[in-house]
């Protein structure tokens, strides 16, 4: 049997060429960057596929990966795409009960963005 590994890759904006991810990560402290980071592999290794309380479907595909570090709670969506990529789409410190419609708008705009364009992700 063949085994392929999954690769993580993020979201690039097509305006820019940047992941707004990537910001994100860089612009935390660095043991809550770490932790991040840390989660990011474990849902790699996981192919994906990881449960409450690592992870939650949020719409049809876009799942969030979360990660707590004290008393920040941060989101990233993501969803498993073509040839096992797993695309990370937006990253948010989530800062009340119920995740801001807003932020999944923001997922759910770049998640079509990455299907219409997915030589970007080969």
């Amino acid at each position: 049997m063949i085994y392929y590994e999954y690769k993580v890759k993020f979201y690039l904006s097509l305006v820019n060429k940047k992941s707004p991810v990537i910001k994100y990560i860089e612009e935390l402290p660095e043991k809550e960057q770490a932790k991040v980071l840390k989660y990011i592999d474990f849902l790699r290794e996981s192919k994906g596929n990881l449960r409450e309380p690592y992870s939650k479907t949020i719409q049809g595909k876009i799942r969030e990966l979360r990660i707590d570090f004290a008393n920040n709670r941060h989101r990233i969506f993501y969803f498993i795409f073509f040839g096992q990529n797993i695309i990370l789409l937006h990253a948010f410190q989530k800062k009340v009960a119920k995740t801001p419609k807003k932020e999944i708008k923001i997922a759910q705009k770049r998640y079509f963005e990455v299907l219409n364009n997915p030589k970007v992700y080969e």
